[in-house]
């Protein structure tokens, strides 16, 4: 219970903008902000120490792209590694994804869950490299270029080989951007629409992890969430990229929802419209949980409360009886049987522990999808990676 108050203290620090220092509690203001602040300062500092040629930049026989962010939390990387893994294997590439399960894997074990019905392998641990070299070597590596050769050709898309013997054919670095020891190809940054830079303060005292000069690494920047962002925002987001000297396209994306399922029937789709008329507690522990309320309220309730943990938090005793305090709260107060309703990372994280929550838990299932706007679409951006790809492919 003190942890997670201490990491919602911290998280609530790190998102409040100068200006409105002033009007936090003194201790808060005398205390913990100078020390946020001095530990903000050596991370920019060590940020100034070039990354040394003589640490080797591992590179893979296969194609890498990198799906990261410049700030903490929310961005949409998963969802966009889900996109590109998907999309990848509908073209008869068998994707590897690298990710260091951090923080409970509910990340990676989410990303196992939706494709179980692909090609898709998936490669755990912080050594990316190491844990790529080890999986290319029992499953065997093929050219990417040679699918994508063919899906120009054909009408229809390639074949798929049987998941257990397809040979990998591209890398997905999950989280990817501030990982510079392993080459990448393709270099995807995401933003979030809705909080693109927090207060600009480097982690601690904000969700900074490079400057924004770092966007000129990116070969494609993706604003995440744009459906829930104002025409403003999104302009103000543009024209900060391009003050940054960003020159790769921008796309816009949205996490759309698609079905809900109950924790203990995750096989067994409903549709969205059984949430209309009904009074949802919302619970989450993600990064961004604005956005997961936005999304719910479109949907239909009558009434929505919302119940917000640090992200990547697990759920304990206390937490259950709090939430199901709140559920049952809502009920008298409405008359109504209240859903307790949780994201998939939420629900991929523990879900033996949901399932003890005496009440009804549903889970909303999304999928990033890729707005057409400004005549950037999904086959846009597919067109862009398959592009980079095979031209850094064949210089190599």
């Amino acid at each position: 219970m003190a942890t997670e108050k201490a990491r919602q203290l911290l998280s609530r620090l790190a998102a409040t903008p100068d200006a409105a220092v002033p009007n936090l509690p003194f201790l808060h203001r005398a205390l913990l902000l100078p020390l946020l602040s001095a530990a903000s300062v050596l991370l920019r500092l060590s940020l100034l120490v070039p990354f040394s040629p003589l640490r080797p930049r591992r590179t893979l026989p296969v194609p890498v792209v990198s799906v990261g962010n410049l700030t903490w939390g929310g961005n949409g990387k998963t969802p966009m590694v889900d996109f590109l893994a998907r999309r990848f294997h509908n073209v008869g590439i068998s994707p590897l994804i690298l990710t260091r399960g951090y923080a409970g894997a509910d990340e990676s074990k989410m990303l196992q869950r939706r494709l179980a019905d692909t090609t898709t392998k998936l490669g755990i641990g912080a050594n990316r490299a190491a844990v790529a070299s080890s999986m290319l070597e029992k499953y065997g590596y093929v050219d990417p270029c040679e699918a994508f050769l063919r899906e120009k050709l054909s009408s229809a898309p390639s074949q798929v080989v049987n998941g257990t013997s397809a040979k990998i054919g591209v890398a997905i670095m999950d989280d990817g951007m501030q990982h510079r020891s392993l080459l990448r190809d393709v270099e995807i940054v995401m933003v979030n629409g809705l909080t693109p830079w927090g207060n600009g303060h480097f982690i601690p005292r904000g969700p900074m992890r490079e400057p924004l000069s770092a966007l000129t690494r990116a070969d494609i920047l993706v604003i995440h969430h744009a459906n829930l962002a104002s025409e403003a925002q999104l302009e103000n987001i543009k024209c900060t990229v391009q003050d940054s000297g960003v020159t790769c396209p921008v796309f816009f994306s949205e996490l759309a929802p698609s079905h809900i399922f109950e924790i203990n029937k995750p096989l067994r789709r409903l549709p969205l419209r059984v949430l209309d008329g009904m009074v949802v507690l919302c619970v989450s522990a993600i990064g961004c949980p604005d956005a997961f309320i936005n999304t719910v309220s479109e949907i239909g309730p009558i009434k929505i409360d919302r119940l917000d943990f640090s992200d990547h938090h697990f759920f304990r005793d206390h937490d259950l009886e709090l939430i199901q305090e709140r559920a049952r709260k809502l009920g008298d107060q409405h008359n109504k049987e209240t859903v307790v309703l949780v994201t998939e990372k939420d629900y991929d994280r523990d879900p033996d522990v949901l399932g003890m929550v005496d009440a009804k838990v549903w889970v909303l299932s999304s999928c990033l999808q890729i707005m057409p706007l400004k005549e950037q679409g999904e086959e846009e951006l597919m067109s862009k990676v398959k592009d980079i790809i095979t031209r850094t492919w064949r210089a190599k």
